[in-house]
């Protein structure tokens, strides 16, 4: 058990990680609270707006999610396993937001909102967030935290453990 817990806190990434860390996690910390703040508007009403299943649950669910992953990796704890929810998230929103602006029409159930233009260019506008988001989460889930997380110092405590 200590061995996996080392392996997931281990990281050889620079120290400059930080820099992403600080990026996605505060991006999602503030998502996430603004999901909070304005339901009607970002969680549950957007939700429903989209199309998306049970939107009363997975609105706070997702704001939840997005305020306490964003933490973790402001701080460096739990870095990589922290990735995975956001990761999810994020794919969830191409899927239901991105998509039909690729095609130009609802699909799957997810609605289209109207722009000037719909097609391949809209869509990686609409998605520069959401994909360096994904890219970003993407990377720590690889590396990990860096130097200066509590992952790394979690990581110190357990490879000095002798149980190890």
């Amino acid at each position: 058990m200590l061995r996996l817990l080392h392996q997931s806190l281990s990281t050889a990434a620079p120290r400059a990680t930080l820099l992403i860390r600080l990026m996605v996690g505060g991006i999602f910390l503030s998502e996430g609270f603004k999901k909070l703040l304005y339901p009607a508007d970002l969680a549950a009403g957007r939700f429903t707006r989209i199309g998306l299943p049970a939107p009363e649950f997975f609105g706070p669910f997702v704001a939840t999610v997005e305020v306490g992953c964003g933490l973790l990796l402001l701080v460096g704890l739990l870095t990589r396993l922290a990735t995975i929810p956001l990761l999810i998230a994020m794919v969830v929103a191409m899927i239901s937001t991105k998509i039909p602006i690729l095609f130009g029409h609802k699909l799957w159930g997810f609605s289209l909102r109207p722009l000037t233009r719909y097609g391949w260019w809209p869509m990686l506008h609409e998605s520069r967030n959401d994909l360096s988001m994904i890219l970003g989460s993407a990377f720590l889930l690889r590396v990990g935290a860096g130097p200066w997380s509590l992952d790394a110092k979690l990581g110190d405590r357990i490879r000095r453990d002798p149980r190890t």
